[in-house]
């Protein structure tokens, strides 16, 4: 199995080292470099063309918004997983509007963080459930299917279990696939999908 290689961008060196020995520790994932800002970031980026991109949004001399939207110019194939302390919504919109293909909050669980760096190197956008109240949560599903500010289904009604499975079933994941990412069975999955049918009309059993 080819590792997913991994680039750190945050200005904080000690969350860098703990960010590398979680990711490194994975069999699948691996951190070939590290930078302070966003201006080392791109350049490193073009040198070392890393499949993801771990990016702070606010950083010194070039702003982790730049450096997204300059990486992506140069490199459509590397992918940015935006990993931020901000939870408001226009920081999730301005941050995939510059072409990022993730956004996760710094207190997320390091599960999560690992979800979510395998997703975005496969092209998946994954916007992080926790990061944010529950108005955000409808936010960015409506990011996700490209209804905008309409909520999309009544997402205070469904678990956090629930709500995990309706974001990978809105990404087009299939039932085995979402087992995988959730460490759930196949009929488990089935089973809430069945649920959320009831409940949204987001589901599309495949």
């Amino acid at each position: 199995m080819t590792a997913i290689r991994v680039l750190l961008a945050d200005d904080h060196a000690v969350l860098r080292t703990g960010l590398a020995m979680l990711l490194n520790a994975q069999p699948d994932l691996e951190v070939v470099g590290e930078a302070g800002d966003g201006d080392e970031a791109a350049a490193l980026a073009r040198e070392i063309e890393p499949d993801v991109v771990i990016m702070d949004l606010t950083m010194g001399r070039h702003s982790g918004l730049e450096a997204i939207a300059a990486i992506r110019q140069a490199q459509p194939a590397v992918h940015v997983l935006v990993l931020s302390m901000h939870t408001d919504i226009s920081y999730v919109r301005t941050a995939l509007a510059a072409g990022a293909t993730g956004y996760v909050a710094k207190s997320v669980a390091d599960a999560e963080l690992l979800i979510a760096v395998r997703a975005v190197a496969k092209g998946r956008t994954f916007v992080d459930l926790a990061v944010t109240d529950g108005a955000l949560r409808e936010e960015a599903m409506g990011l996700l299917t490209g209804q905008g500010d309409e909520p999309s289904a009544p997402l205070h009604r469904l678990s956090r279990r629930e709500r995990e499975v309706l974001l990978r079933v809105a990404q087009g994941f299939t039932n085995a696939q979402v087992a995988e990412e959730l460490g759930l069975s196949v009929k488990s999955v089935e089973t809430y999908r069945a649920r959320l049918l009831r409940e949204t009309r987001l589901a599309h059993p495949r």
